[in-house]
């Protein structure tokens, strides 16, 4: 592998939407980057592709930055690399390309970014995804911006330093103004700690106190890996600047009504985060509940398509009395860079990473419950495999509703026409699929599954869920300039 490109995803991965990014800051604790290191281990999931830290120390060079490839437990675990970031403020981040040049990573896309400015320097962490940045990218490029990177993250540094506002937090609310799309942005200056989320409340971002300091976060689960405890959520809109003498919050955007992303609930977020006050398993373990209120089978086995899809599968388990069972048994020990010499071995792809528990599902009638169907590819080879073991049926059950658009918010989907729901009706995925039967949860039972009692308001969504219904609360106005059409109205 070369020191400027990752080297390309395991194919069992490609047929999953990928986990944005993850974000963590630090402020108030001795060596602060050895949090963000722990914090950003626990969000993972939400990007393996790279990961970089900032710190600052006015003793020791003031900033001071490292970025690498690959999972932070092969990178930030080194006691060479982290006594290079000391200090008692430090911000982080994991990527999971949404924009820029995919498959093709350089490490000057990796962030954090930092700019300095005529106030000092500033570094920028982001999760989320700008809709004009294509258009703000022209436009700062015709008016003198010399982009070091292809992350839409870096139009905000641009951005700010344009600015005529008096200090960084102040340039940071007027850059933002300008940004559309969704975002949750970690900050650091040299005696501040800022979060934002924007105005819609897409993409997660969390406070927590750890000792005498305070920290951002992703998620709960990040918190909870380094003591800290649990605080609030940053609010749609909210911007916090934290310092030693404590949190200061700002309300820099027009109130709008929140529309967090939905699919945070069915797959991203860890099971063990807490999001608007509810566990994330028990809210998938409900989603399984209502599949099989929505959607039974006779069956002899409920089984998860691990590891993403096993809340939901035990949910539908209790609700419909069937049997749960791991008739599949996940490696965990696979990584997403396997070694791949032969086309006999690229064929094995799936079952490098899934193996059939061939004495529970002989013969058996076999429900699989999954978290999504994407392109299809990997649900087909996962019934080819059950069928294989010796079944006598196999049926999906999906825990979110048709995946028929793509996001524009954070989440690295395909094109409209590679989405199968976009292209098949619920029967023609399950002949494509070759399934004996195929149900995806209603949008209304998901909505039901994470606390809305009465379903989906059609006419003001409590929730962004465009990858479903096609509605976006935000208009992806590049797409629209490179010819994305949008749902025609009802």
């Amino acid at each position: 592998m070369s020191d400027t490109q990752m080297p390309p995803a395991h194919p069992f991965d490609d047929d999953k939407l990928k986990e944005e990014c993850g974000i963590f800051g630090v402020i108030g604790v001795t060596d602060a980057a050895n949090f963000v290191a722990l914090g950003l281990h626990a969000l993972q999931h939400r990007g393996q592709e790279a990961g970089g830290i900032v710190a600052y120390d006015p003793d020791h060079g003031g900033f001071n930055s490292a970025r690498r490839f690959g999972y932070v437990r092969d990178n930030f675990t080194s006691q060479k690399l982290m006594e290079t970031l000391p200090g008692e403020l430090s911000i982080g981040h994991v990527r999971y390309s949404t924009t820029g040049s995919k498959g093709q990573t350089q490490i000057r896309d990796v962030q954090p970014f930092f700019g300095e400015f005529s106030m000092g320097g500033a570094a920028i962490a982001h999760n989320g995804n700008i809709t004009n940045a294509d258009a703000l990218r022209k436009e700062l490029i015709e008016r003198g911006s010399i982009f070091q990177s292809s992350s839409d993250s870096e139009c905000i540094i641009h951005l700010m330093a344009r600015s005529l506002q008096r200090n960084i937090p102040e340039r940071m609310e007027d850059a933002l103004r300008r940004v559309e799309g969704a975002f949750s942005v970690v900050a650091m200056t040299r005696t501040k700690l800022i979060g934002v989320r924007d105005p819609l409340g897409v993409r997660p971002l969390v406070l927590g106190k750890v000792g005498d300091g305070w920290a951002l976060s992703s998620e709960t689960c990040a918190l909870d890996i380094i003591g800290a405890e649990f605080v609030r959520e940053i609010e749609p809109g909210e911007m916090v600047v934290i310092t030693k003498n404590g949190v200061d919050s700002i309300r820099p955007f027009r109130p709008q009504k929140s529309r967090f992303c939905i699919f945070e609930h069915v797959y991203f977020s860890r099971p063990d985060s807490i999001i608007g006050g509810q566990s994330v398993y028990e809210t998938r373990r409900q989603i399984g509940v209502e599949l099989a209120r929505e959607n039974p089978v006779d069956a002899d086995l409920v089984c998860p398509v691990p590891d993403s899809g096993t809340p939901a599968a035990i949910g539908y388990a209790h609700e419909s009395g069937i049997p749960y069972g791991m008739g599949i048994i996940r490696n965990q020990y696979m990584g997403r860079t396997f070694i791949e010499p032969t086309e006999q071995i690229r064929n094995m792809g799936v079952r490098l990473k899934l193996n059939v528990n061939r004495a529970l599902i002989r013969g058996k009638r076999v429900i699989l419950v999954d978290d999504s169907v994407v392109r299809g590819t990997t649900s087909r080879k996962i019934k080819e495999m059950i069928l294989d073991a010796g079944a006598a049926e196999v049926h999906f059950r999906i825990a979110s509703p048709p995946t028929a658009w793509p996001c524009f918010y954070g989440v690295d989907t395909p094109q409209r026409e590679k989405l199968l729901a976009a292209t098949m009706s619920e029967d023609e995925m399950r002949s494509h699929l070759g399934v004996d039967s195929l149900k995806f949860i209603s949008l209304d039972g998901l909505y039901r599954a994470v606390g809305e009692a009465q379903g989906r308001n059609p006419a003001a969504p409590q929730y962004c869920d465009a990858c479903f219904s096609g509605e976006y609360p935000v208009e992806p106005s590049d797409m629209l300039q490179k010819g994305f059409q949008m749902k025609a109205a009802e």
